[in-house]
């Protein structure tokens, strides 16, 4: 493989995912997603996709777009309060959802990306994420079509642990803040709460960088995530870099000085 792992944009990028693939997704809801991998998937056509990512974006934007086209058909995530759309296909039965803990699906990702099949946490003990009985599909008439199974309990140091499984994705889709030609990448902020996870979890890892920079202008020590894990860069131009929308804009009215 070439050093240089620069393409010519994001729909070179995703041109090889194959409908029915799995897919590692970053970001933090809206903060640190892979916007411009995300909606050129879409134009690319590829469906009945797994995505696994923190959220699956909202109505209108990010994986939320990919939803509102039916392309996904299952998705492994933690949190799905954003998103309409998301809501009523889950439980309308036209998607499978496996909710997980938020630190387990960032141990998971992380786990499959260091070759480690399974671990051992204490969160979920004792209820459904370990005893089975979550609802993974519904039926159209709200009944459960398929529920997640038991998992195994044992005790380590005291205390009962449940074993997970790790997670590794045919692609993986990230954003970082700054990479090199090699796939070296600093991350910003929330941006690096799920992108560094998600891009060791994934078999061919596509990464758009905000800023593009030669091999060697990253001090080693400000690397967050090794080249040797990614395969693709896409450098985004300024206006595409600018792009960091977030859920919720809430503000108040300015206090006037006394």
């Amino acid at each position: 493989m070439s050093l240089d792992k620069v393409v010519s944009g994001p729909a070179e990028a995703v041109a090889g995912i194959r409908s029915g693939a799995s897919i590692a997704v970053g970001g933090f809801g809206l903060a640190g997603i892979p916007w411009f991998l995300i909606e050129a998937l879409l134009e690319q056509g590829a469906d009945d996709l797994t995505i696994v990512s923190n959220n699956c974006g909202v109505d209108g934007a990010g994986l939320g777009l990919l939803l509102e086209h039916r392309r996904i058909s299952r998705v492994v995530a933690s949190y799905v309060g954003e998103n309409k759309e998301f809501a009523r296909q889950y439980l309308s039965g036209e998607l499978t959802v496996e909710l997980t803990p938020q630190g387990t699906l960032a141990e998971r990702l992380r786990a499959g990306g260091s070759g480690v099949g399974a671990f051992y946490t204490p969160t979920g003990v004792g209820t459904l994420v370990s005893e089975g009985g979550l609802p993974w599909r519904y039926d159209s008439d709200g009944t459960v079509a398929l529920a997640s199974p038991p998992k195994e309990v044992r005790t380590f140091h005291g205390k009962e642990m449940v074993l997970e499984e790790s997670i590794v994705t045919d692609v993986a889709l990230v954003r970082a803040a700054v990479v090199d030609r090699a796939g070296n990448c600093v991350f910003h902020a929330a941006a690096r709460n799920f992108n560094p996870a998600v891009a060791m979890a994934g078999r061919f890892t596509v990464v758009e960088a905000e800023r593009v920079v030669e091999v060697g202008e990253i001090d080693p020590d400000h690397v967050h995530l090794p080249g040797v894990f990614v395969q693709s860069v896409v450098a985004l131009t300024p206006d595409q870099a600018a792009r960091k929308d977030i859920e919720k804009r809430t503000t108040r009215a300015r206090q006037e000085a006394n």
